[in-house]
């Protein structure tokens, strides 16, 4: 493997591009009107979903932290 393949990891865009858009969603669901906020029968469906893509994004961005530390 050469040194460049080492600092190619995926899970750096794709955590940031999760996180940001969770974040975005999230708030969006937390501040948007009550009928804009496309509510369910068990919640906000915009606030859950946010919450669930931020934390998946954050558990990328942590898996590519760790890889990166690991091998260096």
């Amino acid at each position: 493997m050469t040194d460049l393949e080492s600092q190619l990891d995926v899970r750096w865009p794709i955590g940031l591009l999760f996180a940001v858009i969770g974040f975005v969603v999230a708030a969006y669901g937390l501040l948007a009107a009550p009928q804009a906020a496309l509510p369910t029968a068990t919640g906000n469906l915009n606030r859950d979903w946010g919450f669930v893509m931020m934390l998946f994004g954050l558990l990328m961005l942590w898996g590519g932290w760790r890889a990166g530390k690991r091998g260096s």
